[in-house]
C-alpha cells in the first residue's frame, strides 16, 4: 500500500447482546483458540498498516470487555454504546469527531475474518473515488422475493445484487450527518451506507472475499475457526501489511 494513503480509525459497534447464538455470553466474547471474537477481529484490524487506531463502542453493563486483552491497548479506545448498532456508530463517531479525522472505517465485531487484500482495496478505492463504500460480495445464489404468507412472491434478478459486509467507509462529518439526519426522521438504518443513501452520498460497492462471515448462528463459529485457521496457514510475511 501506498503510505501517502495514511492511518485510520475503525468504529466497532460491539454493544449487541447476540440472541440468535443462544449462549451465555454476547457473541463477541464467545471464543476461538481461547482468544475472544472481539480481539481476533480488532487484531485483525490492527495489524495493517494502514489502521492505526480502533474505537469499541461497548454495552454500558459490558462485564466482559474488561477482562480482555483489548483494555490495556494504547491503540484502542473504549466508549459506551446505545441499544440499537446505529447508537453504537454514532457514539464511536462523536469520539472520533474530536480529534477531527477525516474519514473512517466501521466494522462488524463479529467479522474477523476480514482479510488485509480487501482493507487495502476498499481504502485504496475511496480515496482515489473521493467518495465512501463498503466491501460487498455478489450474490450468487436464485434470490426470491416472498408474499405476506411466505410463498414466492416473484424471482429477482440477481445480476445487480450484492450482500454488503463490512467495512464500511465514508468521511466522518458525512457519516454523522447522514445518520443523526436518518434518525431524526426515524429512518430505518441497517448499515452505514443505509443512512448515507438517505441523504443522497454515493457508496461504492467494493468486491470483498466471501470468507468475511459474520458470526451470527452458532453453527458460524465453527466455518470462522476454520477459515481463521486456513487463513493463518497460507498467512505470508508480506501479507501483514497489504
Amino acid at each position: 500500500m501506498n503510505n501517502t494513503i495514511g492511518h485510520f480509525t475503525v468504529v466497532v459497534p460491539a454493544a449487541g447482546v447476540g440472541k440468535r447464538m443462544r449462549s451465555a455470553c454476547p457473541k463477541q466474547y464467545l471464543t476461538i483458540d481461547n482468544i475472544t471474537i472481539l480481539e481476533h477481529t480488532v487484531q485483525r484490524l490492527l495489524s495493517h498498516c494502514a489502521i492505526s487506531h480502533v474505537i469499541i463502542a461497548i454495552g454500558e453493563n459490558d462485564e466482559y470487555y474488561p477482562s480482555t486483552g483489548l483494555a490495556d491497548n494504547k491503540n484502542v479506545t473504549c466508549v459506551v454504546g446505545g441499544k440499537e448498532r446505529v447508537d453504537s456508530v454514532l457514539a464511536g463517531l462523536k469520539n472520533l469527531h474530536l480529534s477531527k479525522e477525516q474519514w473512517v472505517l466501521v466494522h462488524d465485531a463479529a467479522r474477523p475474518c476480514v482479510q488485509h487484500k480487501d482493507l487495502t482495496r476498499l481504502i485504496t478505492y475511496c480515496i482515489e473515488h473521493d467518495h465512501g463504500g463498503l466491501l460487498a460480495s455478489p450474490v450468487r445464489d436464485t434470490m426470491k422475493q416472498a408474499n405476506t404468507e411466505q410463498r414466492v412472491e416473484t424471482t429477482l434478478e440477481r445480476s445487480q445484487m450484492w450482500h454488503a459486509l463490512t467495512p464500511q467507509m465514508f468521511k466522518t462529518q458525512e457519516l454523522i450527518s447522514a445518520i443523526s439526519s436518518a434518525l431524526s426522521r426515524d429512518i430505518s438504518i441497517t448499515d452505514e451506507s443505509s443512512a448515507m443513501e438517505a441523504l443522497g452520498y454515493p457508496s461504492g460497492l467494493v468486491k470483498g472475499s466471501s470468507d468475511n462471515i459474520k458470526i451470527t448462528q452458532p453453527e458460524d463459529l465453527c466455518l470462522a475457526e476454520f477459515i481463521l485457521n486456513q487463513q493463518k496457514n497460507n498467512l505470508s510475511p508480506e501479507a501483514i501489511c497489504e
